[in-house]
């Protein structure tokens, strides 16, 4: 008789848990229809060769892809939920760094790449994010 009892209150309690999944779901999807996705502009910089680009298209395909060195930029959109991040990825060879300023504008986060196996120019890396926090823009 105890167990029967146990029984049906697990099940009741098994029925309410999903009830509420199903509320919680519909609230989400309800939510998202509102707000809608949101849009995002992103610029990742950083020295050359530092891995930007590996880190954008495993961003973006979910794989490393082998890559050559980025002259100019690369730029793709990566979607999470009801984000929708356009991701800059920027050349950082030093003719290119001066370069950078104009991609600042209208941009919501940046992502600063650093190879820490690259001991010999993580100072570089140092002082080129510095400079580029100093800017005035």
């Amino acid at each position: 008789f105890g167990s029967r009892r146990l029984r049906i209150s697990f099940s009741h309690f098994q029925r309410s848990a999903a009830k509420h999944r199903a509320m919680g779901l519909v609230f989400t999807k309800l939510w998202g229809r509102i707000i809608g996705k949101q849009e995002m502009r992103i610029l990742m910089l950083g020295l050359d060769a530092a891995g930007k680009t590996t880190i954008l298209y495993r961003l973006k395909l979910a794989e490393v892809v082998t890559t050559v060195p980025t002259v100019g930029f690369n730029v793709e959109t990566v979607e999470y939920k009801n984000l929708s991040f356009t991701v800059w990825d920027v050349g950082g060879q030093d003719k290119i760094r001066p370069l950078w300023r104009h991609y600042y504008q209208g941009t919501n986060g940046l992502i600063y790449v650093v190879d820490s196996n690259d001991r010999d120019r993580v100072e570089d890396a140092r002082e080129e994010l510095t400079k580029m926090l100093n800017e005035d823009e």
